[in-house]
C-alpha cells in the first residue's frame, strides 16, 4: 500500500496529503491507473481523521489528479492528461515533440474572414450592443442561424427547439445537469471523450461503457447495459466518434434507435464532428428521444464559441427553464460573427475547406500507417498496439509525437494500449508528414523485432522437442 510522508508545515493536513499525491505522480511513484489506498485505511495508517483523508481525495479529484468509480475505488488518472489536454502548453516545454494530443481543427494562417468581419463591424453604428449581454433579437437571430446550419445535417428544426450555448462541451454539461439526478447511471461508449467524463464526474453521474466495434457501440451490449443498469440516458457520438473515429452506418444507427425506442431511452448526441462526415445524425431516427448538441468548434472556428442544443421543447424546458443558463455564456461579438457567417455562407465555405484538409491529412496517414487505419477519413486516428508492441504512447514519443493515451478515454479499468492522434492539430503538412514517417518507421522496427523474437521462440520449441 502506498504511504506518503506528510510534510509538517502550517497548511491543513488534507492539503499536505494532496501535495504528497501530486508529488508521487510527478516522480512516477504513483503511475496512471494505480489504485490509491481506501480512505479509511490510509487515514488509520497516517494517524489522520477519516474525514481528512476524504477531503484530500476530493481535492485531488478536483485537481484532476485522481478519479473515482463506484466499485473500483480511487485511482491515478493518466498522468493528469485528462486535464492537461485542455491546458495551454508552455512555450518550449516540449520542443522536440509534434503535439497531436488535443483535438483541434486545422487553422488557416492566411484566413482573412475574421478580419473582414471585424472591419465591417468597426464601421457599423451598433457597436454598443456588442458590449452588453446578448439581446433577445440577437439570440433569436442565432437560433435561426443554428436552424439553418442544421439543415446541412438533414434536420429541419424550428428556432423554438434550439437553445444556444458557448460550445458543445457546455451543451453536454447543461443537458446532463438538467436531465439527470446525481448518482443516476449514464451509458456512454467504452472509450469516450474526456469532456464527457469530466462533466459526469463533476455532476456525480456514474458512467457505464458500452462495448464497441468498427461501426460504433454494439447493439447487444447496449441492450444488456440498459437492462443491467436501468439507465434512462445515454451520451453517444455516432459520427466520427472521439477517440476512435468510428461512424455508425445505417444499419447500426437503425439498431440503436430501435433499442432506444424499446427501452424509452433518451439519447444525448454529441454531434460536434458530424458535419465533417457523410452520415446523418442519429437524431433523425429518434424523434423526441433525442437531444442533439453541436457547435462550430471543429468545423468553422473554435474561437467563436457558438454551440446549440436541439431537442423537443419539454426537454429544453428542463435543461434551461429560464432560457438564461446557456445563452448568457455567449459573447455578443461571437454570436454576431457566427450568425453572419452562417447566413452569408462563410461558415459553409469554411466547413468545405476543413473537410478537404481532414481528407488530405487522413490520406497521408493511411499511406504511411496502412492497415492500422480501420475507419474512414477522420480528424483523429485511433492506433491500437499490435502483437509484440508495448507502450504505444512511448513508441510515439520516441518518434517525436505526443498523442493522447487510451487511459484518458477509457470508462472503467482495463484501458487498451492505444493512442489517439489528432491529425488536424499539426501546425502544417510538412511537420505532420515527418512525424508520421518517423512513427511508421518505429512501428515497423518494433514489428520486425517481435516477429524475430517469435521465430526464435518457435525454433527453440522445435529444438526442445
Amino acid at each position: 500500500m502506498w504511504l506518503p510522508r506528510l510534510i509538517d508545515n502550517d497548511q491543513p493536513r488534507y492539503l499536505a496529503l494532496v501535495d504528497a499525491i501530486s508529488s508521487a505522480i510527478e516522480q512516477g511513484v504513483l503511475k496512471p491507473g494505480d489504485r490509491l489506498p481506501p480512505q479509511r485505511r490510509l487515514a488509520w495508517a497516517l494517524g489522520l481523521n477519516p474525514s481528512t483523508a476524504m477531503q484530500a481525495y476530493r481535492e485531488a479529484a478536483r485537481r484532476h489528479l485522481v478519479g473515482g468509480e463506484v466499485g473500483r475505488g480511487t485511482y491515478v488518472l493518466a498522468s493528469s492528461r485528462e486535464a492537461s489536454l485542455f491546458l495551454l502548453k508552455q512555450p518550449g516545454a516540449l520542443p522536440a515533440l509534434l503535439d497531436l494530443s488535443t483535438n483541434l481543427p486545422v487553422i488557416d494562417t492566411d484566413d482573412g474572414d475574421l478580419q473582414r468581419s471585424l472591419l465591417v463591424l468597426g464601421a457599423s453604428v451598433d457597436l454598443a450592443e456588442l458590449q452588453g449581454y446578448p439581446s433577445p433579437a440577437a439570440m433569436q437571430r442565432g437560433r435561426l442561424a443554428a436552424s439553418q446550419w442544421l439543415r446541412g445535417r438533414a434536420l429541419e428544426l424550428p428556432p423554438r427547439q434550439l437553445l444556444l450555448c458557448a460550445g458543445a462541451q457546455q451543451g453536454v454539461f447543461a443537458a446532463l445537469l438538467g436531465l439527470c439526478a446525481p448518482g443516476e447511471p449514464i451509458l456512454v461508449e467504452a472509450l469516450t471523450s474526456p469532456g464527457i467524463k469530466a462533466a459526469a464526474r463533476q455532476l456525480r453521474l456514474p458512467l457505464h461503457g458500452v462495448a464497441m466495434d468498427e461501426r460504433g457501440i454494439l447493439p447487444e451490449d447496449f441492450d444488456r447495459q440498459v437492462r443491467a443498469t436501468g439507465a434512462r440516458v445515454a451520451v453517444l457520438t455516432p459520427c466520427l466518434q472521439n477517440p476512435t473515429g468510428v461512424s455508425m452506418d445505417a444499419a447500426r444507427r437503425e439498431a440503436i434507435a430501435a433499442l432506444a425506442r424499446r427501452h424509452d431511452l433518451l439519447i444525448i448526441e454529441d454531434d460536434v464532428y458530424g458535419a465533417l462526415g457523410d452520415e446523418p445524425p442519429l437524431a433523425s431516427l429518434l424523434g423526441e428521444r433525442s437531444v442533439l448538441v453541436g457547435s462550430l468548434s471543429k468545423t468553422v472556428a473554435p474561437g467563436l464559441r457558438f454551440g446549440f442544443i436541439a431537442a423537443a421543447e419539454p426537454w429544453l424546458a428542463r435543461i434551461d427553464p429560464e432560457a438564461q443558463a446557456t445563452g448568457w455564456a455567449l459573447s455578443p461579438l461571437c454570436l454576431r460573427v457566427a450568425s453572419e457567417w452562417i447566413e452569408d455562407g462563410t461558415a459553409q465555405r469554411r466547413l468545405v475547406w476543413q473537410r478537404a484538409q481532414v481528407e488530405h491529412r487522413w490520406r497521408m496517414a493511411r499511406k504511411m500507417l496502412g492497415p492500422r487505419l480501420s475507419t474512414g477519413a477522420s480528424p483523429h486516428l485511433w492506433l491500437a498496439a499490435c502483437t509484440g508492441e508495448i507502450d504505444l504512447p512511448g513508441i510515439a514519443r520516441a518518434a517525436g509525437i505526443e498523442g493522447a493515451a487510451a487511459g484518458v478515454f477509457a470508462v472503467g479499468p482495463g484501458a487498451p494500449d492505444a493512442l489517439r492522434l489528432s491529425l488536424s492539430a499539426a501546425p502544417g503538412l510538412v511537420a505532420l508528414q515527418r512525424g508520421l514517417q518517423a512513427l511508421a518507421g518505429r512501428l515497423a522496427t518494433g514489428q520486425a523485432a517481435a516477429a524475430l523474437s517469435l521465430s526464435s521462440m518457435s525454433r527453440q520449441d522445435v529444438s526442445n522437442d
